[in-house]
């Protein structure tokens, strides 16, 4: 990146080159996403503007984006956004980047609950517990109007993150958010709910070590260790949420493919549970776990 006078389609060339030449991940999408962001356009944009002559300015700055992300901090986190369910998501190093696997939870919700799509005076309740960036409570709330959500996490961080995407997508009126671990803010509040959601951290502690640059060491380490096994918090919520689940109320737990099983072993030696099943991603790999408390 000398300074002669580039062009869009020239810098996309040359820095994708680069990228790839530093092994990260799909680097054409990178050099494009980084521009885009740089040049506050869109990708689109860039390929009708593929002639257009670049000023010094813009060109150091994205020499700086493109520094960053050869030090593999997520693109997600350069850019300040990620998209989650067909909407744009402010994202930043207190919360965990969305992953499209997530949206699961956000479709098998929806199908528990669709009279709270289009029925006023609904009393239906739901609780994202550990929203994080608050993509699913906020993603639910856009969908089903007559519904009452509340979001908790332990991180005061995160609740910020979660509150600004609230108010970004118009639903921050209709989204409960509450600070604490777990179920423990809800211990004093006679409060069940319809459906309990959660993308818990679920990564063993024993591999924590192994995960990619971009993950390990810039998302939060608090959204992602699970304890042994990656099973702590997912174990945890088993027996404790029906405590907070109305009578044939449904709890939905994302995890990892080969945690699944024992899962639903949990749920079945908890007692608590009647229907129960096991729902794939779209990558045809078993992600999430639902289990229906039992009404008696």
């Amino acid at each position: 990146m000398n300074r002669q006078k580039w062009i869009i389609k020239d810098l996309l060339a040359v820095t994708a080159e680069y990228l790839k030449e530093k092994k990260i991940e799909s680097p054409r999408l990178c050099a494009e996403i980084l521009l885009a962001h740089q040049l506050k356009t869109s990708r689109i944009k860039l390929y009708l503007d593929f002639d257009k002559p670049l000023n010094e300015k813009d060109i150091s700055e994205y020499r700086d984006l493109v520094k960053r992300r050869l030090k593999r901090e997520p693109v997600q986190y350069i850019t300040g956004k990620q998209e989650f369910w067909s909407m744009e998501f402010m994202v930043g190093p207190q919360v965990l980047i969305p992953r499209p696997e997530t949206e699961i939870l956000v479709e098998q919700a929806i199908s528990i609950l669709p009279q709270a799509k289009n029925e006023p005076g609904s009393d239906t309740t739901l609780l994202d517990l550990g929203t994080g960036s608050g993509a699913i409570a906020v993603s639910l709330a856009h969908e089903l109007q007559h519904i009452d959500i509340w979001a908790s996490d332990v991180s005061g961080e995160a609740l910020k993150m979660a509150g600004v995407n609230a108010l970004k997508h118009g639903v921050d009126a209709r989204i409960r958010f509450i600070e604490g671990d777990l179920f423990t803010p809800l211990k004093d509040i006679s409060q069940p709910f319809d459906v309990i959601v959660s993308n818990p951290p679920y990564i063993p502690s024993e591999e924590y070590n192994e995960l990619p640059a971009e993950v390990g060491q810039y998302e939060p380490k608090c959204a992602l260790d699970g304890g042994k096994g990656g099973l702590s918090f997912i174990e945890k919520i088993i027996l404790e949420a029906k405590d907070y689940l109305k009578p044939g109320g449904w709890l939905l737990m994302e995890m990892a493919p080969f945690q699944t099983a024992r899962a639903m072993d949990m749920v079945e030696q908890s007692g608590f549970y009647g229907e129960k099943k096991v729902v794939k991603d779209y990558s045809r790999k078993e992600r999430v776990v639902m289990a229906q408390r039992k009404s008696h």
